[in-house]
């Protein structure tokens, strides 16, 4: 009997075994390590990448002397997308403010099991985008503690800080996330709000846009490498505006769920032209994020919608 409790003959049966244990302890654990990557990264591609390397990390290891696999696997794939996001943030030079992560999209109707594990504590949009804008140390902190309960104690070596100073990380990225508008949780009411958006962008109804967006509303259009799509517009007279200019292509928008709420996908010939992702508070749209990135929408899948 070995140290994982399997009986082995000889060493090369050992070590299969060895492989076949670990494989398995890994996949029961890959839905959780995707969750956690893709609130670190918002990119599912990016995530995918980021559990491959941390099974890698695991195989190359052996598990020797690891008590509680889960929870090194959750602080290993949390140091590689830190790795990953600071690659990220000395490369990219384009504007956080158009920036939208990639969304999931999934059928008006429901999620699937697979999405329900990814999309938990409802990760929208929104939440992501801010997330965007923390420092890589200050994402990781808040991704791991307060959305997954790993101690500070654990956090801390990742980061290179004492438990004091990455609980400090934590508390400042708690208040930039809870700057942001609570959206409503009624998700019919939701759907009655994105329904009448779309409704009366393909009427062109200014008023009746008006009608349903808050006076402060934001609109962030991420455009990619095209960049006449991308713009920040603040204000509801001027989203109207931006939504008229929508109204050609309304009629190929359809009604999606978008990271778990109300959204919609307008598809041509198959493929994602763009995603649209609502926060609605009090009944009125307060923000509007919209994928419209060709390069990145190639890898959304729009099947499920």
């Amino acid at each position: 009997m070995d140290e994982f409790g399997m009986q082995t003959e000889g060493g090369n049966e050992e070590g299969g075994n060895r492989n076949e244990w670990l494989a398995r302890r890994f996949e029961e654990n890959r839905g959780h390590l995707r969750a956690v990557a893709y609130r670190m990264l918002g990119s599912l591609t990016e995530a995918d990448d980021a559990v491959q390397e941390s099974w890698l990390r695991l195989s190359r290891s052996g598990a020797d002397g690891i008590e509680n696999l889960g929870g090194w696997l959750t602080t290993v794939v949390g140091r590689v997308c830190l790795d990953m996001l600071r690659t990220r943030k000395a490369l990219r030079e384009d504007s956080l403010d158009t920036h939208v992560p990639e969304p999931v999209i999934s059928r008006e109707e429901g999620i699937d099991p697979e999405q329900e594990v990814l999309l938990a504590d409802s990760v929208g949009l929104a939440l992501l985008v801010v997330l965007e804008t923390l420092a890589p140390a200050e994402r990781l902190a808040f991704v791991l503690h307060d959305m997954f309960a790993v101690p500070f104690d654990d956090i801390a070596p990742i980061v290179e800080r004492t438990p004091a100073a990455t609980r400090q990380l934590a508390s400042r990225a708690r208040r930039r996330v809870q700057g942001t508008a609570a959206p409503d949780a009624d998700l019919p009411r939701q759907r009655e709000v994105v329904h009448a958006f779309l409704a009366a962008s393909r009427n062109g109804d200014f008023d009746a846009l008006l009608a349903v967006l808050d006076p402060d509303v934001l609109l962030r259009a991420d455009g990619g490498a095209v960049p006449h799509l991308s713009k920040l517009v603040r204000g509801a007279r001027a989203v109207v505006e931006q939504a008229l200019t929508f109204s050609r292509l309304a009629h190929l928008a359809q009604p999606a769920l978008v990271n778990g709420v109300p959204g919609l996908v307008t598809v041509r010939e198959g493929r994602a032209y763009s995603v649209m992702a609502f926060t609605i508070a009090d009944g009125k749209v307060v923000e509007i994020n919209i994928l419209a990135d060709p390069e990145r929408l190639g890898r959304v899948d729009v099947t499920a919608a």
